[in-house]
């Protein structure tokens, strides 16, 4: 158990950002600027093997800081920014203890195509990060990606209360060694109070198969929970959790996010 819960974390380090501060299908307005500031912090003290199964024992910790804005240059085009910056440690079974402090940049932008019936949009960004802002890092070396992804998203009424549901699946093209992955993400988001909503989420990453040693297929599952009450027009809170229940070649994490929304 022990030698296969070494393999696992050589193989795969599984390092999966929450990503609750997507703002999802929808394009700002034109002129409008949406801040998203976060902490999330998450630890782990077992893996997921190659077959699922509890791997050994091990301690992982990470304190991520991100910062997510987006600009309305019209109504169907938003540009979009996400720099980040993680500190993280992790502690296995016959590995040197690693201690990391890695930085990333995302930037893109998000087109709608379709508001007739929901909101379907096209979103392009590419991504250079460390190894701990990358999804996967068996080796410590940093990396590139590039990801195309499309978004439908919806709003409702249930029991007197307006929420929304949005489906993302995307085509992640990442240089090096990693493998390509296909991120799968749901949220269904519904109003309890005048000032509180509640999140609903899954954040689901598939490797696919042309992974070059040290690097093989993983695959993680993560949901999350959290309420976004409003402050003051403008400003909400958002808190809550997450945990990756199951997966491959995944650290099993267990994490808690704050993020502060500006709209201006």
């Amino acid at each position: 158990m022990v030698a296969r819960g070494a393999a696992l974390l050589l193989a795969a380090f599984m390092t999966l950002l929450p990503q609750a501060a997507r703002a999802g299908a929808w394009t700002r307005p034109e002129g409008e600027i949406e801040l998203i500031a976060g902490v999330t912090y998450s630890r782990a003290v077992f893996g997921f093997d190659h077959a699922g199964r509890a791997g050994a024992p091990l301690r992982y910790e990470k304190l991520l800081a991100q910062f997510h804005a987006e600009y309305g240059w019209n109504d169907w085009l938003t540009f979009i920014v996400a720099p980040e910056y993680a500190h993280a440690r992790l502690v296995a079974p016959r590995r040197t203890p690693e201690l990391a402090n890695d930085a990333a940049v995302e930037g893109g932008v998000r087109v709608r195509l379709l508001k007739d019936i929901g909101t379907l949009s096209a979103q392009l960004t590419g991504k250079t990060a460390g190894a701990f802002d990358m999804t996967v890092s068996a080796d410590g070396a940093p990396g590139r990606q590039l990801e195309l992804r499309l978004l439908y998203g919806t709003n409702f009424t249930l029991f007197g209360q307006p929420g929304f549901f949005d489906a993302e699946v995307a085509q992640r093209w990442i240089a090096g060694p990693r493998a390509d992955e296909v991120p799968i993400d749901l949220t269904l988001g519904l109003r309890l109070t005048e000032r509180t909503r509640v999140l609903v989420q899954s954040f689901n990453i598939i490797a696919q198969g042309n992974a070059s040693p040290p690097y093989s297929f993983y695959r993680s599952h993560k949901l999350a929970l959290s309420v976004v009450t409003d402050i003051r027009p403008g400003l909400c809170l958002q808190s809550g959790g997450y945990v990756v229940p199951a997966g491959q070649n995944a650290l099993a994490e267990q994490g808690v996010i704050v993020n502060l929304w500006v709209r201006l």
